[in-house]
C-alpha cells in the first residue's frame, strides 16, 4: 500500500515538474513571438508613416499649386472685397448695437462710436456693389444699350456697330461664366485635397481651411447658377435684338434699291427729253438754258425724292426753318441775293449763256463772253477788245460774277435779244486848214463799205425786237459827226460792227481812213507837234534886234 502511494506520489511529481518546465518554455516561445511581432508593428508604424509623409507633401504641393494659380484669379479678389463687405457690415452693426445698449455714455465715448460708424458706413459704400452679390457688379450682364430704329443708310452703320458691340457683351458674359466654373472646379479640388489631407493630418487650421472653402464653394455654387440663368436669358434676349436690326437693315437696303432705282428713273426720262429737245434747239443757244432748266428740275425732284423718304417730320423741318430764317437771310445776304439773282436771270433772259457782255465793278472793267450762268455766279472767259487795249493789257482770263452783281453794278450786254451788233467809233483829229469835207466824206464812204452787211443785219434784228421794246431811233446807216476842239478838227465816224470781233473790223477800217488821208494833200492829220523858232540876239533879255535869219534846217523842228 506504502509502495502504490510512493509510485503514485513520484507520478505525481514528476508531472508536476513537467508540466511546470513545459509552461516555462511556452512562456519564453511566446515571449519570443511578442517580441518578433513587436518588431513587425514598429517596421509597419514606419514605413506607413513615411508614405504618409510623402502623400502629405505631395496634397501640399498640389494645395500650393492651386493657389498660386489663384493669385490672379480676379474672381476670388472680388470675393474677398463680398467678405470684406460682410465683416464691415457685422461691425458696423455691433457698433449701432453697441450705442443703443449703451444710453448712459460719457460724451467722448459716444462721439468715437459716431465716428467708428461713419467710417464703417463710408467703407461699405466704396464696395457697395458686394452687397449680396459674391463676385460685385460682375453677376450682372452687361447693359444692352437701345438701339435708335434705322431710317437712313447712315444708320445701318450704325447698325451693324450695334450688333457688334452686343455681340462682344454676350461673348463677354459667356466667358464670365466659363471663369467661374473653372473656378468653382478648381476650388473642389482644393477642397477635396484639404479633406484628404486633413485625414493624413488632421491639424486645425487644415480643419478651419476646409470650413471656408466648404462655404466658398456654396457661394460660388449659387453664383453659378444665377450666371448660368442669366446667361441664357441674356442671350435669348441678344438674338432678338440682334434680329430685330438685321431686319430693319434689310427694310433699309431694299428702301435704298427703291429710291436709286426712282433716281435712275429720273436721269433716263432727263435724258430722252434733252435728247429730243435737242433735235429741235441743236442750232440755237435756247438749248443750254433748255438744258439747265431740265437739270436744275432733276436736281430738285431727287432732293425732294430724298427729303420725303428720309425726313419722317417734314413739317417740323419747315417749322424750324421759319423761324431759323431770318437770321440765315442776315446771315448769308450775299447767298440768297445770287440765288435770287439767278432765278430772274433765268427767267428774264436779259443774260444768257453766250452773250458778250461788259461788268464794272469799281475802277476794274471786263468784257468777255458768257461760259455759265450757275446758282450763284456767271462764268465769263475775257476776249481781247477794246476795253483790253485801252486799259486792262491782258485778256483770256475767267472771271466768276456773283449773281447778285445785276442788282448793284453795272451789266452790259453786247448781245442781247440775237441782236449781235453794236455800234463802235472811230475819231480822226485833222489840222485846222484841212478840207474837212472831203475827210468827211472819205470816212463815210469807207464806213458804208465796210458795214454795209452788219447794217443789214441789224435792221432786222431791230425789227423782232419791236415786238418786245418800244424803239424809236432805229437807224442804221454809219454817221459822221465833226467837232471843233483846241488842238484841231475832229470827224468823229460811228458804225454798227460785230459785237464779238469789233476791235478787227476798228483795225480794218482805220487803215482804210489812214491811207485814204496820205493820198490827199488837202487832209493833214493832226498830231502833237513843236515848233522852235532859233534867233539870235546880242541882248538875251529884251526885244531881238539886228535879227538874223536862222538857217532853213533850224527854221522848223518837228517832235
Amino acid at each position: 500500500m506504502l509502495k502504490k502511494l510512493f509510485l503514485a506520489f513520484v507520478l505525481i511529481n514528476f508531472s508536476f515538474t513537467s508540466i511546470c518546465f513545459l509552461s516555462a518554455d511556452e512562456k519564453v516561445d511566446k515571449k519570443l513571438e511578442n517580441k518578433n511581432t513587436n518588431n513587425a508593428n514598429n517596421k509597419d508604424d514606419a514605413t506607413l508613416e513615411i508614405e504618409n509623409m510623402v502623400e502629405i507633401n505631395i496634397l501640399l504641393e498640389k494645395i500650393n499649386k492651386i493657389e498660386s494659380n489663384f493669385k490672379d484669379n480676379i474672381l476670388l479678389k472680388r470675393y474677398s472685397n463680398y467678405l470684406s463687405y460682410s465683416k464691415i457690415s457685422a461691425e458696423l452693426d455691433q457698433l449701432k448695437d453697441s450705442l443703443k445698449k449703451k444710453n448712459n455714455l460719457a460724451e467722448e465715448l459716444e462721439y468715437q462710436l459716431l465716428n467708428k460708424i461713419r467710417v464703417k458706413e463710408n467703407e461699405l459704400e466704396l464696395i457697395g456693389e458686394y452687397k449680396g452679390s459674391p463676385i460685385g457688379s460682375l453677376m450682372n450682364p452687361p447693359e444692352i444699350e437701345k438701339f435708335e430704329n434705322i431710317t437712313n443708310p447712315f444708320g445701318i452703320i450704325n447698325a451693324l456697330s450695334n450688333i457688334k458691340k452686343i455681340e462682344n457683351n454676350r461673348q463677354q458674359f459667356t466667358a464670365l461664366k466659363l471663369q467661374i466654373e473653372t473656378t468653382f472646379q478648381t476650388l473642389e479640388e482644393e477642397l477635396n485635397s484639404y479633406k484628404d489631407l486633413y485625414a493624413l493630418d488632421p491639424k486645425s487650421e487644415y480643419k478651419e481651411k476646409i470650413v471656408f472653402l466648404e462655404k466658398q464653394k456654396r457661394d460660388f455654387d449659387i453664383v453659378l447658377d444665377i450666371v448660368t440663368t442669366t446667361q441664357e436669358v441674356y442671350g435669348k434676349k441678344i438674338e432678338q435684338i440682334i434680329l430685330e436690326i438685321k431686319n430693319q437693315i434689310t427694310q433699309q437696303i431694299q428702301k435704298m434699291f427703291l429710291i436709286f432705282g426712282i433716281i435712275i428713273f429720273l436721269f433716263v426720262i432727263s435724258f430722252l427729253v434733252k435728247l429730243t429737245l435737242k433735235k429741235y434747239f441743236s442750232q440755237t443757244e435756247n438749248y443750254y438754258m433748255v438744258n439747265k432748266i431740265i437739270n436744275f428740275t432733276l436736281a430738285f425732284l431727287v432732293l425732294m425724292v430724298l427729303l420725303f423718304s428720309y425726313i419722317d417730320n417734314v413739317s417740323y423741318l419747315v417749322t424750324i426753318l421759319g423761324f431759323a430764317s431770318a437770321g440765315i437771310a442776315i446771315a448769308l445776304k450775299d447767298w440768297f441775293m445770287s440765288l435770287f439773282g439767278w432765278m430772274v436771270i433765268v427767267t428774264s433772259g436779259f443774260i444768257q449763256v453766250g452773250d458778250r457782255i461788259r461788268v464794272t465793278k469799281g475802277n476794274v472793267e471786263t468784257v468777255g463772253d458768257v461760259l455759265d450762268i450757275s446758282l450763284f455766279k456767271i462764268t465769263i472767259r475775257e476776249d481781247v477788245t477794246l476795253v483790253t487795249y485801252m486799259h486792262n493789257r491782258r485778256a483770256g482770263r475767267i472771271f466768276f460774277v456773283p449773281n447778285n452783281y445785276i442788282f448793284s453794278e453795272l451789266i452790259a450786254n453786247y448781245s442781247h435779244s440775237e441782236l449781235k451788233t453794236v455800234w463802235d467809233g472811230i475819231d480822226m483829229t485833222l489840222t485846222f486848214d484841212s478840207n474837212h469835207k472831203k475827210a468827211q466824206k472819205i470816212i463815210r464812204e469807207i464806213l458804208k463799205h465796210y458795214s454795209k452787211g452788219y447794217s443789214d443785219i441789224t435792221r432786222k434784228q431791230l425789227s423782232k425786237m419791236r415786238n418786245k421794246y418800244q424803239l424809236r431811233a432805229t437807224g442804221v446807216e454809219p454817221r459822221v459827226f465833226t467837232f471843233i476842239e483846241p488842238h484841231g478838227v475832229v470827224i468823229s465816224g460811228w458804225y454798227l460792227t460785230n459785237s464779238f470781233a469789233a476791235l478787227v473790223l476798228r483795225s480794218t477800217i482805220s487803215t482804210e481812213i489812214l491811207e485814204a488821208f496820205m493820198k490827199e494833200s488837202d487832209i493833214h492829220i493832226a498830231y502833237p507837234t513843236q515848233q522852235i523858232n532859233i534867233n539870235r540876239t546880242s541882248n538875251p533879255y529884251g526885244p531881238a534886234m539886228n535879227r538874223k535869219i536862222a538857217p532853213e534846217e533850224l527854221d522848223e523842228m518837228k517832235l
